[in-house]
């Protein structure tokens, strides 16, 4: 914890620097003229000074247990020791990074001496690869990915994807070398990337370039090397152009125009620049695509219709699991570099809702795709752009394509890495919750130690209780709070006194002399509510979570009978429903939604809520059947348009029950409406 302290304060000291020699200079905010990076109202803490507690650090410890702490022995042919980021002469792409990228910052959290040992060999590896004119990582061509033409064994994509580990390495543990190693990396790209762009190799790079330039920055701020701003701009010049795109319109709305996980990855881009120009434009553009993503593309689960390029609003198309962390990871950059809450609140949004429907409990199999409205999820060529012999939605390790084998894995230890953030006024803010600790110092230097006790999101009241250092009489820091955009009027109490009732969409900051064991309350209260979607549906949410309906499930372990070198692998499960799914909800006025969806809740949640039988929560209404909405192609049927003339529904009404989505492996999360 010595070396955790130290790093924070070493980050904290950096940005009094930085904020004190922008004063000086006044070139801290000025367009085209910094000699300094613009300062973030946020920062990231040391990795390991944020601990899980309650079901989050469940979710952890069944990642050690599942795949991600498994995958060398699930996965030998990719992730043993043949593959070219161990020296092998094995895949030498994006896949073994990927797996590090999530395993790395699992072992640190949890510090798991065990999981620590599984990444070292890697950390290693790419730290001695280095070559004396900067370049590092495997030097033959011999991935799979590769084709047969042309060594692209130094495509710069799988290289990005190493750079997060290496960052998150440093921050764990303040190695040097790596220090070194990027710094001569950078080198070598300024001097390469004229002649062989980002695209020389493969598209990949190109598209996904804001993963390469976050860490550019990142380095600038501890080492201040002018050459890296050069870089930087280069490395924007070079990448895709989202800012443009967003901002004409055009290409979110078209069908096909992107890939699913390019998008996810590349929509940071603007803001991530930002930080060197800040031209309101870079922010605008981003807000404006994230408009654009949900008018055209969007759905109930927080993702859109990408399988594997965007391809629309209809609750049946598939969503990517690399496009739920690749997504997850690009919110939490941005949120860092501009506080806005509507980045967090989207954060929860994915977190709470895609992302622990789209693997199972144990965390062995996962699925490539899933879909808003999941009624089968069996073996079956679906209507998604791209087909994996009919897996897709199956639960597996290799179903669909390999890709999210490797990459699943960064979605929940960086989620814990980014509850907690140094705040650029020397203090500490929750923006994002979920039980945890977190040990970090403040104002001028001393150390302080939060407990946050709560079961969000499943509950509405967040406590968080402050022990100080042993000596200190008490210490003077600012204490910023989330207020999300769903809640309408948040209580802060202190010491169970209230300090201030707020409205929701804003972040306030409580400047106090703290002491130890003051309690800071915080009660999001959560009211239901509905969002519109494709053909007139509807979801039903309630703060962060959508609620689908309770289908009742029979999982089954299945041989996969496609021909010899088909996807899927050996095995994988479907997914059969054994209870009715076609319903529509009944018109509800907005004023009677609290009496039309009541909400039920359990005493206790469990360590592991997120199936069926733990789900902490539930809303029953009432429905009627839709007797022409039936299966097609093992999915739910073209979604009738809601309320249409005499519009065909059963007379009877039945109660349904809507869990969280994230508790279901088969849903109905957008209904058409039905009239009483």
């Amino acid at each position: 914890m010595r070396l955790l302290f130290m790093l924070a304060v070493a980050c904290a000291g950096y940005m009094l620097q930085a904020t004190a020699q922008q004063k000086k200079t006044g070139t801290g905010t000025a367009v085209g003229s910094q000699t300094l990076l613009r300062q973030n109202p946020y920062r990231e803490l040391p990795l390991g000074a944020i601990r899980a507690d309650g079901w989050l650090k469940e979710m952890l410890l069944r990642q050690k247990s599942g795949a991600t702490g498994q995958l060398d022995k699930l996965y030998p042919q990719v992730m043993g020791q043949r593959n070219g980021w161990l020296g092998g002469d094995g895949d030498q792409w994006e896949r073994g990074p990927y797996w590090i990228d999530g395993l790395l910052p699992l072992a640190y959290i949890l510090d798991d001496k065990e999981l620590i040992a599984k990444t070292k060999p890697w950390i290693e590896w790419a730290l001695n690869s280095q070559q004396p004119d900067g370049y590092f990582g495997p030097s033959k061509d011999y991935g799979p990915e590769s084709g047969v033409q042309r060594d692209n064994s130094h495509d710069w994509w799988p290289k990005m994807v190493m750079l997060k580990v290496l960052k998150q390495y440093y921050a764990a543990t303040g190695d040097q070398r790596v220090i070194d190693l990027m710094t001569r990396y950078f080198r070598y790209q300024l001097k390469e990337l004229p002649a062989k762009p980002l695209d020389n190799w493969t598209f990949w790079a190109k598209y996904r370039g804001g993963d390469n330039l976050i860490i550019v920055y990142w380095l600038y701020n501890i080492t201040h090397d002018a050459f890296l701003l050069e870089l930087g701009d280069l490395i924007h010049r070079q990448t895709f152009d989202y800012t443009t795109a967003f901002l004409e319109r055009k290409m979110l709305s078209t069908q096909g125009s992107i890939h699913c996980v390019n998008l996810a990855q590349g929509i940071k881009e603007p803001v991530i620049y930002y930080q060197h120009h800040p031209e309101p434009k870079y922010l605008d553009a981003v807000k404006t695509g994230f408009a654009d993503i949900r008018q055209f593309n969007g759905m109930a689960h927080g993702l859109y219709g990408g399988d594997e390029t965007l391809h629309g609003n209809n609750p049946t198309q598939g969503s990517e699991f690399c496009t739920a962390v690749e997504m997850m990871f690009s919110l939490e950059s941005m949120l860092e570099i501009t506080g806005q809450v509507d980045f967090a609140d989207h954060l929860e949004k994915i977190a709470f809702n895609a992302l622990p429907a789209q693997a199972t409990d144990d965390f062995m199999c996962r699925q490539y795709f899933q879909q808003a409205n999941q009624v089968m999820a069996t073996n079956k060529m679906r209507n998604f752009e791209t087909n994996h012999d009919g897996t897709d939605v199956c639960y597996g390790l290799l179903t669909g394509f390999p890709c999210c084998t490797a990459n699943m894995h960064q979605g929940w230890p960086k989620f814990t890495q980014n509850l907690w953030y140094a705040t650029a006024d020397s203090g500490l803010a929750a923006l994002v919750y979920s039980p945890s600790e977190v040990k970090t110092s403040v104002a001028d230097g001393k150390t302080v130690v939060v407990k946050e006790t709560t079961n969000y999101p499943f509950s509405e009241d967040i406590r968080f209780t402050l022990t100080m250092e042993k000596k200190s009489a008490g210490v003077t820091f600012p204490f910023h709070l989330r207020i999300p955009a769903w809640c309408n009027n948040a209580t802060v109490k202190i010491n169970g006194e209230i300090w201030k009732q707020s409205a929701g969409n804003q972040i306030v900051k409580i400047n106090r002399k703290w002491k130890s064991g003051d309690v800071v309350e915080l009660l999001l209260p959560m009211h239901i509510f509905r969002n519109t979607w494709y053909e007139g549906s509807i979801s039903v949410e309630r703060g962060p979570i959508t609620y689908g309906l309770k289908i009742g499930e029979e999982m089954k372990l299945v041989k996969n009978t496609n021909p010899p070198g088909s996807y899927g692998g050996d095995e994988f499960y479907e997914v059969r429903p054994t209870t009715p799914w076609n319903y529509g909800l009944i018109r509800t006025d907005d004023d009677k939604m609290e009496t039309a969806y009541q909400v039920k809740k359990k005493d206790k949640v469990n360590n592991y809520p997120w199936n069926l039988e733990h789900a902490p929560i539930s809303i029953t209404t009432r429905a009627k059947r839709i007797p022409s909405w039936q299966l097609y192609n093992e999915m739910a049927g073209p979604l009738p348009f809601s309320m249409t003339y005499r519009f065909e529904a059963a007379k009877e009404e039945e109660e349904i029950t809507l869990v969280p989505y994230g508790c279901t492996n088969l849903r109905i999360s957008q209904f058409p409406v039905v009239s009483k």
